[in-house]
C-alpha cells in the first residue's frame, strides 16, 4: 500500500462487496436445529480450551517486556527489533490457513497439541541464543534468534484450531459469547505474560537462579523469561493432554478434502468467495489500522506525557484488563440482541473515534488538567482522556474481532471450520506484518499520523458492514 488513502478506498470496495451474503449466513445460522453435542461435556471442553490458549499466550507474554533489550544486547541496529517482531507475524500468518486445514483433516487436539509443544522447544532456543552468540558470534545469536521466533511464530497459527474447536462444541447462537471469551484469553494472557516476565529479568531472580541452574543452563534477564515460556507452553500441553476431548464433527471428504492444499491457494479461494472475502479483507484491514497502537503507543506516550516505560506498562495493563472484560462478558451479551454485522460497523466507529483521539490526549493543557481534576499530581486531565480513549479503543477491538470471529464461523460449513479460521487469521498476521514498518515510518513523519491513518483505514469496514444492515 503506497498511498493509505488509496488503499482504504480499494478495501472500502472489497469489503462492501457481497458482504450481505456473509451477514445472512449469520442470521440464517440462529435458526439452525439443535445437534447432538460434540464432545460430552461442552463447557468443561470450552474452559480446557480457553485455558490452554491462556496459557499458552501468557507464556508468549512472558517474552515481550525483554525482546529490545534481547536484540540490542548483541549491539546490532534497532531495525532488527521490528524485523523480529514481523518475523514472527509472517510466519503465523503462513502457517494459520496450513494449521487450521490440518486441525479440519486429523483433529484439533493433535493440532493444537503438537502445536503447543513444537512452540515450548522454539522458546527453549530463544533462550539459547546468548550462548550462540558467546560461542560462534553475533551472526550465529541472530540466527538463533530469528530461527526460533520464526518456529514460534508459525506454531502461534494454533490459533485457528483453538477458534475451530470453539465453534465445534458452541451452537451458532452461543458462538460470538464462547469465542468472545477466547478473546478474553488473549487479553488476560498480555497482562499476566509481561508482568512475569518483568520480575523473571530482575537482578535477584536472575541472580538466584544462576545460583541454582547446572552450568549447562544460562540464567540471565533474556534467557529466564524464555525459558518460563516454553514451560508455559509445556504446561498447556500437558493440560490440553489430560483434559481436552477431540470433538465429534463433520470431516471433509471427496473433492473438498483435496481442496486448499497451500495457504497461498486457501488465500485465493477465500478471495473468490463472496462469503469470505469481505471478511478476509476486513481482518487484514484492521490488523493494519490497529499496527499504529501496537508499535507507536510507547514512544507516543513516552513523547508526548514523558512516561517511562513502567508507566506504559501500567496503561498496557489497564488496555489489557477492559479487553477482558469487554471480549469475555460484554461483546457476548451484545451479540445476543445486535447482529453481528451490526456489532463490527459500531465497533469499527469506535475504534477509529479512540484512535483519532490519542493523539489529541496530548494537546490537553496539563496546567488546565491539574486545576480541573484535582487530586494526586499525576491525576491530571490529559491522562483522564487518555484513559476514556484507551477505554473506546478496548471497546471497539472487542466489538469487531469478536464480532468478525463470529461471522467467519458463521460463513463456513462444519467441516471446514478450522480452514476458513485459518485463512482469516492469516490475514490478520499479514496485516500485523505489513502495518507495524508503515506506521514506524508514518511516525517519524508526523506523531499523530498512524493514529489517524489507522482511524481513516477503518471507515470503509464501519461503512461496508453497516451497509450490508440496511
Amino acid at each position: 500500500m503506497t498511498h493509505p488513502e488509496a488503499g482504504a478506498a480499494s478495501v472500502g470496495d472489497d469489503v462492501a462487496e457481497a458482504v450481505d451474503t456473509a451477514t445472512d449466513l449469520d442470521s440464517a445460522g440462529r435458526d439452525d436445529p439443535p445437534r447432538p453435542p460434540a464432545v460430552a461435556n461442552p463447557r468443561r471442553a470450552l474452559a480446557v480450551v480457553i485455558g490452554v490458549v491462556f496459557i499458552d499466550l501468557v507464556g508468549f507474554g512472558i517474552v515481550i517486556p525483554i525482546l529490545p533489550f534481547y536484540v540490542r544486547s548483541f549491539g546490532v541496529s534497532d531495525a532488527f527489533i521490528g524485523l523480529l517482531a514481523a518475523s514472527y507475524s509472517l510466519a503465523q500468518f503462513l502457517s494459520a490457513p496450513t494449521l487450521g486445514r490440518l486441525s479440519d483433516r486429523i483433529g484439533r487436539r493433535p493440532v493444537l497439541l503438537a502445536s503447543l509443544a513444537t512452540g515450548g522447544v522454539a522458546w527453549v532456543a530463544f533462550g539459547y541464543a546468548g550462548e550462540a552468540g558467546a560461542g560462534f558470534g553475533t551472526v550465529a545469536a541472530l540466527a538463533t534468534l530469528f530461527g526460533s521466533r520464526t518456529l514460534a511464530g508459525a506454531m502461534g497459527g494454533n490459533i485457528a484450531a483453538a477458534q475451530a474447536y470453539v465453534a465445534d462444541i458452541t451452537p451458532r447462537d452461543r458462538r460470538a459469547g464462547a469465542l468472545g471469551l477466547v478473546g478474553a484469553s488473549f487479553a488476560l494472557g498480555f497482562v499476566f505474560g509481561p508482568a512475569i516476565g518483568g520480575l523473571l529479568a530482575a537482578d535477584p531472580v536472575v541472580a538466584r537462579a544462576d545460583a541454582l541452574f547446572p552450568a549447562f543452563v544460562p540464567a540471565t534477564a533474556y534467557s529466564l523469561p524464555s525459558f518460563a515460556a516454553a514451560g508455559m507452553s509445556f504446561l498447556a500441553v500437558g493440560v490440553g493432554a489430560v483434559f481436552l476431548e477431540e470433538p465429534k464433527r463433520t470431516r471433509p471428504a471427496g473433492e473438498t478434502a483435496g481442496r486448499h492444499r497451500t495457504a497461498i491457494g486457501q488465500f485465493r479461494d477465500a478471495l473468490a468467495s463472496v462469503t469470505l472475502r469481505p471478511l478476509t479483507v476486513a481482518y487484514f484491514v484492521v490488523a493494519v489500522a490497529f499496527a499504529g497502537v501496537q508499535v507507536m503507543f510507547i514512544p507516543y506516550v513516552a513523547d508526548a506525557f514523558g512516561y517511562d516505560a513502567t508507566a506504559a506498562a501500567f496503561l498496557l495493563t489497564y488496555v489489557g484488563v477492559l479487553g477482558a472484560v469487554n471480549q469475555g462478558v460484554l461483546v457476548g451479551r451484545l451479540s445476543r440482541v445486535v447482529p453481528s454485522r451490526t456489532l463490527v460497523a459500531a465497533g469499527s466507529v469506535v475504534l477509529a473515534g479512540a484512535l483519532v483521539a490519542i493523539p489529541a490526549t496530548g494537546l490537553v493543557d496539563r496546567a488546565v488538567g491539574d486545576a480541573l481534576v484535582g487530586g494526586p499530581a499525576w491525576l491530571t486531565l490529559p491522562l483522564v482522556a487518555l484513559l476514556v480513549a484507551l477505554a473506546a479503543l478496548s471497546l471497539g477491538n472487542a466489538l469487531v474481532n469478536v464480532s468478525l470471529a463470529t461471522l467467519v464461523s458463521a460463513s463456513a460449513d462444519d467441516a471446514d471450520q478450522g480452514a476458513a479460521f485459518g485463512v482469516t487469521q492469516g490475514a490478520s498476521s499479514l496485516g500485523r506484518t505489513v502495518g507495524p514498518p508503515l506506521m514506524a515510518v508514518l511516525y517519524t513523519v508526523a506523531v499523530a499520523s498512524p493514529f489517524l491513518v489507522g482511524a481513516l483505514l477503518l471507515v470503509p469496514v464501519a461503512v461496508a458492514f453497516g451497509r450490508s444492515g440496511e
